[in-house]
C-alpha cells in the first residue's frame, strides 16, 4: 500500500523513499483514525505546514521542537508557532525575549512564525501531531522516525545550516547532525521551567546571523 502525502515538492522528492516505509504507512493509519475518532491538533492541513513554508533549497535554519500544542486553536504547523489572535505560550514569549535582549527586536503582538520560515527557517516538531489536552499522546508511534530522516537528509545533504537544539530532547535529537558541515548551538529550553538556566542570554540569534554572514548568507529578520 502506498501513502500518499501532501507535502511540498521539493521535500516530497528528498522523504519519498521514507513514506513508503511500512512504520510511515503505519503511522499515517493511526493518524487518521485519531483525526476521525478523537480532537487532534494542528489542523489535517497543517500537519506538514513547516515543509510547506520553507523550501529544501532555501533552508538556512532549523529549530526543533517537541510536540505540537495540545490546547484548543494553539497549534499551526510550526514548532513554538501559534495563530494570529491566539495568546502567545509562556515558551514563545521567552523566546521573544532573547531576540530583544540580543538583537534589541521590540517583542511582536502575534506569535505566527511563519514570518521567520518564510526566511528559511524550518520549525520542526519532533511529533507532527497531538491529541487535544494530552501532551506526549502521539509519541513513539513513528513520527520521530520521519523527523529524524529528515534532520539526517538535511544533515547529508546540505551545508552551512544553523541548528538551534534547545532542552535535552532537542540536543538528543541532534546528535545525528554533522557538525563539520554545520553550526549546532545548544542552550536550555525556553520554557519558564527552565529559560533561567542557560536559554536566557544564550545570544543564539546574533549567533545565527553572524555565522550566515560570514557564510555568504542573508541573515534571519527574527
Amino acid at each position: 500500500m502506498n501513502v500518499a502525502v501532501k507535502i511540498a515538492s521539493s521535500w516530497k522528492s528528498k522523504l519519498d523513499s521514507e513514506f513508503q516505509k511500512p512504520y510511515f504507512e503505519q503511522l499515517i493509519q493511526f493518524v487518521k483514525h485519531e483525526y476521525q475518532s478523537r480532537i487532534v491538533y494542528p489542523q489535517g492541513k497543517e500537519i506538514f505546514r513547516a515543509f510547506d513554508c520553507v523550501d529544501f533549497s532555501d533552508l538556512k535554519v532549523v529549530i526543533i521542537g517537541q510536540d505540537p500544542y495540545h490546547g484548543s486553536g494553539q497549534a499551526n504547523g510550526l514548532c513554538f508557532s501559534v495563530h494570529d489572535g491566539i495568546t502567545i505560550p509562556p515558551s514563545l514569549k521567552n523566546i521573544f525575549k532573547e531576540i530583544q535582549a540580543d538583537v534589541g527586536k521590540p517583542i511582536p503582538k502575534n506569535g505566527d512564525l511563519e514570518r521567520w520560515a518564510k526566511q528559511g527557517v524550518l520549525l520542526l516538531n519532533a511529533t507532527l501531531t497531538v491529541r487535544a489536552s494530552s501532551p506526549g499522546s502521539h509519541q513513539n508511534k513513528g513520527w520521530e522516525t520521519f523527523t529524524d530522516a529528515v534532520i539526517k537528509q538535511i544533515s547529508d545533504q546540505k551545508r552551512n545550516i544553523v541548528f538551534l537544539l534547545w532542552g535535552a530532547y532537542a540536543q538528543k535529537k541532534g546528535e545525528i547532525i554533522d557538525r563539520n558541515k554545520h553550526l549546532v548551538l545548544m542552550s536550555a529550553h525556553p520554557s519558564p521551567f527552565s529559560a533561567d538556566r542557560g536559554f536566557f542570554g544564550c545570544k543564539h540569534f546574533s549567533k545565527t546571523n553572524e555565522y550566515l554572514k560570514s557564510k555568504g548568507i542573508k541573515e534571519i529578520d527574527w
